[in-house]
């Protein structure tokens, strides 16, 4: 999970550079296992990133 987390970093980066994060981004969706493994500054980055997403592109949770 942390590399996905790393990879949404990464790709935010790249609407700072011209793009715009609702189309280089997408929710991340974790599954039950996964979270279960999760800590919470994970936590709270991919709540961040999807209220975030829901905000700006209007991704339904």
């Amino acid at each position: 999970m942390v590399k996905v987390i790393a990879l949404s970093l990464m790709l935010a980066g790249c609407a700072a550079t011209g793009g715009s994060f609702c189309t280089v981004e997408h929710p991340i969706r974790p599954t039950k296992a996964e979270v279960a493994t999760l800590s919470d500054a994970s936590v709270n980055a991919i709540l961040a990133h999807n209220e975030k997403g829901a905000k700006l592109c209007h991704w339904k949770p």
